[in-house]
């Protein structure tokens, strides 16, 4: 998806301009617009007339329901029309349905860090490109992400190899590995291997060659850093400890926004549906929620309810936490309120 522009005013109300050229795109704008919003796009009108015309017109409609199609990548959103316009009266109700390739405006009286990270993760340049190339020769390395459009150095690796003497190839050894370590780390940190298709590897001489196999022989550690290896383990160490160490392991909102007053919580997991609530209120405590695990140095992961880990977590309410010490008293207060309610603990 391209940001074709965006301004955000200081009160954080403002528009972003995107333009998207993917269906996954179109799963990212599902995630960004929410009822309340005002959306502004090109769209066609059914002329009840003699001809019974088809007029192509811009509309800006506030929104009111949002229907996404996974499968299609279709995306209809519904609303009152909030501008003037020669076909459609202000007030009236009229369906967009955002295509690709072409562009809308997305118009919020705030946005928060939430919609601001997926506008920046649906429109970084990276994520798009599907070739890699790793430049290098002894001790010097560019990792880069090639695109339709241009070169990107993600990374330069500078790493000293000492001179290779007769009758002492360790110390030489040592540092070509440790070279080559930090090579194929940044090649698991900046490649997107869920996109990329092809990494070359050029270099004068037989450097090349020695990194491919450094390379495959370690290929194991690639597939511990990818986003939904990182979520279902996450997830597998969260049931573990709700079974082994239940003091350290919590979901719901109560007793997760209790951890985090606390400044328990080492990791915070939530459902990418809490922030597409129609109700502004909740959207905010759980935006809320981030930051302050942010502040206090803890690791958010945001699941995607398409993925099994999504649906996995949204059976747990979709917030769950992994806390860096036990707590055990969240529990004991909620059964102490419930009996200063007069309500039965059992």
């Amino acid at each position: 998806m391209k940001l074709i522009k965006k301004h955000i005013e200081r009160d954080r109300s403002g528009y972003v301009v995107l333009y998207p050229e993917e269906l996954e795109d179109m799963w990212h704008v599902y995630n960004l617009v929410s009822v309340g919003d005002q959306l502004k796009a090109t769209t066609i009108r059914h002329e009840r007339s003699v001809d019974s015309q088809r007029v192509r017109l811009t509309l800006k409609i506030s929104v009111d329901k949002i229907d996404f199609d996974p499968q299609g990548g279709l995306l209809r959103i519904r609303g009152r029309n909030v501008m003037e316009n020669k076909y459609v009266k202000m007030g009236m109700y009229h369906t967009i349905d955002l295509e690709l390739n072409r562009n809308f405006t997305l118009i919020k009286g705030e946005w928060d860090i939430i919609a601001l990270e997926r506008v920046e993760e649906a429109c970084d340049v990276t994520k798009t490109a599907d070739v890699a190339a790793v430049v290098l020769q002894e001790g010097l390395a560019n990792v880069c992400l090639v695109t339709q459009n241009m070169t990107i150095v993600r990374q330069r690796i500078e790493s000293p190899v000492p001179r290779k003497r007769k009758g002492s190839v360790t110390n030489y050894e040592k540092g070509l590995y440790k070279f080559y370590e930090q090579v194929m780390q940044s090649i698991i940190r900046h490649v997107n291997f869920d996109v990329v298709k092809v990494v070359i590897i050029a270099s004068p001489g037989f450097v090349k060659d020695q990194l491919f196999e450094y390379v495959f022989a370690e290929a194991v550690s690639q597939l511990a850093d990818t986003k939904y290896a990182q979520e279902m383990t996450t997830l597998d160490k969260f049931f573990k400890m709700l079974n082994d160490d239940p003091d350290r392991a919590f979901y719901g909102w109560e007793h997760v926004s209790k951890a985090g007053e606390l400044g328990a919580i080492g990791t915070l997991m939530l459902s990418d549906e809490l922030f597409r609530s129609a109700d502004i209120a909740t959207r905010k405590k759980y935006i809320e929620l981030v930051k302050s695990i942010r502040s206090n140095g803890g690791k958010v992961l945001i699941f995607s309810s398409l993925h099994v880990s999504g649906e996995n977590l949204n059976q747990l309410t979709g917030v769950a936490a992994i806390l860096t010490f036990p707590v055990p008293d969240i529990e004991e207060e909620e059964l102490n309120n419930t009996n200063n309610n007069g309500k039965s603990s059992s």
